[in-house]
């Protein structure tokens, strides 16, 4: 196909459910996904959890059955990047050179992961999980022996990794810069009682650290050694410090953008019949009082997959979804709706000794968001009390047997 009336580049979440909402929305004309993934679209939590374990074949991690995409006439081309766009032909330039016309193009990219920048960082046994073949290599190595891991990065990617990584027996190392893990997303109370719980199953955790190089014979990692001078040795390095946006394309194109790509209410570019959605795409979000940033989840890349389907079927529904998240570590459940950045008050209902406690976020007395530890309830009338921007006195909210929705 050298064209299309859509090109969708990228086979993730976001591209997956750009591709099924068009159809869903009656849009009966020509359809291209592109994805640099061999696979067909397929989940991507599950690589750092369930896939990792090898508790979850590959078939099930499938967004839909491979015959899907050609009952909905949805052609895929994988194993392809998308190496240039000429906004003013409507041109698309793959890998390969080879040129495609679109009509309207929709990026969901993504992101690629961050990669360790120190000296070594190039050498075989560092890994990412991104994608599939990611994983496979892991679990290829761990296959082989590997049992010292050093995990880079105390975000929610290290801390899955970590978990899953002590049921193979591994002795795992967790590397993190700041004074506590999961400080960019959470408050206190659920760093500490993730470092507790990882501690309790055997994770050393290394706060206020630093890699300062990877070290290693001519091809495989041997030890990492951190600022500090201590070289610790391991047959394994997981990298999970984040991901760059993958819009190259779209910024050399002339598209707006500082950190990812801007996009409007609609999912919408500056450049022309050009949208994007998902981990790359910069927006004014309303649960964080309109300050402009990205959301690496799968609720915002389903959303806003929508929401570009609906703008181009014709029927515009601007972009007001309320983000939530969820993590799976050991046999706990962490689930979180809203987003707490720029709290100034926490409050902690339950006790974390007993793992199953929940931390509401308040911002000028509003409930701005929730995290519910192996507490469903909390988090689902959470859900509402940051939907409805409910305002509270901070002290009516310590009892823990109070229901949530009882402040609606």
């Amino acid at each position: 196909m050298t064209s299309a009336d859509i090109v969708i580049v990228g086979t993730g979440h976001g591209g997956a459910q750009a591709a099924i909402a068009l159809r869903q929305n009656g849009f009966t004309g020509s359809i291209l996904m592109i994805g640099r993934d061999v696979s067909p679209p397929y989940e991507r939590p599950p690589l750092s959890k369930e896939y990792l374990a090898g508790d979850k074949p590959f078939e099930r991690l499938l967004i839909r059955p491979e015959q899907f995409w050609q009952d909905k006439d949805i052609d895929l081309r994988l194993g392809t990047v998308v190496t240039r766009i000429d906004p003013v032909v409507k041109e698309v330039t793959l890998s390969k050179g080879e040129p495609v016309h679109y009509g309207t193009l929709i990026w969901a990219a993504g992101g690629d992961a961050r990669r360790l920048s120190c000296p070594g960082g190039h050498l075989g046994g560092i890994h990412a999980i991104r994608y599939k073949p990611d994983v496979d290599a892991m679990v290829a190595e761990l296959n082989d022996g590997a049992r010292r891991v050093v995990v880079v990065g105390g975000g929610y990617i290290g801390l899955e990794a970590a978990a899953v990584l002590t049921k193979f027996d591994c002795k795992v190392t967790l590397i993190e810069a700041l004074d506590r893990v999961l400080a960019r997303v959470a408050g206190e109370d659920l760093s500490r009682f993730f470092e507790a719980e990882h501690r309790r199953h055997g994770v050393d955790i290394r706060l206020s650290s630093m890699v300062e190089a990877i070290l290693g014979d001519e091809d495989h990692v041997q030890a990492v050694k951190l600022d500090s001078g201590e070289e610790i040795a391991c047959d394994m390095v997981v990298a999970g410090i984040g991901i760059v946006p993958a819009v190259g394309p779209l910024i050399a194109a002339g598209a707006a953008g500082a950190d990812g790509v801007d996009v409007d209410e609609y999912c919408r570019t500056s450049l022309p019949d050009v949208y994007a959605i998902g981990d790359c795409a910069a927006h004014a979000n309303p649960y964080a009082d309109g300050a402009v940033i990205r959301l690496e989840s799968v609720q915002n890349a389903h959303d806003m997959a929508n929401v570009a389907a609906k703008s181009i079927c014709g029927e515009g529904e601007a972009y007001d979804a309320l983000p939530w998240f969820w993590s799976n570590q050991y046999d706990i459940r962490l689930q979180t709706a809203g987003l707490s950045l720029g709290h100034d008050a926490t409050v902690l209902r339950g006790d974390p000794a007993e793992r199953s406690f929940s931390v509401v976020y308040l911002k000028d007395n509003r409930v701005i968001a929730v995290d519910a530890v192996n507490r469903t309830k909390d988090y689902v009338q959470g859900q509402k009390l940051v939907k409805a921007r409910v305002e509270v006195d901070p002290e009516e909210l310590l009892d823990a047997e109070t229901p949530l929705k009882s402040f609606l």
